[in-house]
């Protein structure tokens, strides 16, 4: 669960995240809003928003974060982790609450208040990372079809985060998160779509 806290006391949940899918203990698909959330429907969604804003306030947190837990099919869920960082897949929570995350991470240490609704989940976004495993050397060509004007939460589209160009060479200390395709959609059936010809057009 995604939260934002500020210093006024105000604490936000910012949608959830479903990571599940590892390989080596490396996230390889992130999906907002989580699948098992939805299959399991009634009440869990609240009750993880309610676990999340609680564990942050019971340490008086201040900015942007993570709440982690482990859920079961049952709708039963147990805390894992708070990550006290604006994580990398930080943008599929953007793309299906239109919140820019590291906008208010700005905003709240010049000590402006959260508004005092939270923002409202719209669509469903996945950001993969299977077999895009990068290598040293030179960068020969960068080409993935994004949306330069793509806001999410207006049309269906795609976001490249990237850290490298046409030309980038990559030495042997890389950061192997050289880039991120985000799909964004009404519904999930549609965003795997667009990722999946993205991917294959890449």
């Amino acid at each position: 669960v995604q939260i934002l806290a500020d210093t006024h006391g105000g604490v936000w949940a910012v949608g959830e995240r479903e990571c599940s899918i590892q390989r080596r203990h490396q996230k390889v698909v992130e999906e907002a809003p989580a699948p098992l959330v939805d299959r399991v429907g009634g009440d869990l969604r609240d009750r993880l928003y309610a676990a999340a804003r609680d564990a942050a306030k019971a340490i008086d947190y201040v900015g942007a974060g993570t709440v982690e837990f482990l859920a079961d099919e049952q709708g039963r869920f147990y805390f894992l982790e708070t990550n006290t960082r604006l994580q990398v897949e930080h943008p599929v929570t953007e793309l299906t609450t239109g919140t820019d995350l590291v906008q208010w991470q700005l905003r709240i240490a010049a000590g402006e208040p959260l508004d005092a609704a939270e923002p409202v989940r719209d669509g469903h976004a996945i950001d993969p990372a299977a077999d895009w495993q990068p290598q040293s050397g030179a960068v020969h060509a960068v080409d993935i079809r994004s949306d330069s004007m793509f806001s999410g939460l207006s049309r269906p589209g795609i976001r490249v985060d990237a850290g490298i160009a046409s030309g980038s060479v990559i030495s042997t200390f890389y950061d192997p998160m050289l880039a991120k395709v985000i799909s964004w959609a009404p519904d999930r059936r549609l965003a795997a779509a667009m990722l999946a010809r993205t991917l294959a057009d890449a």
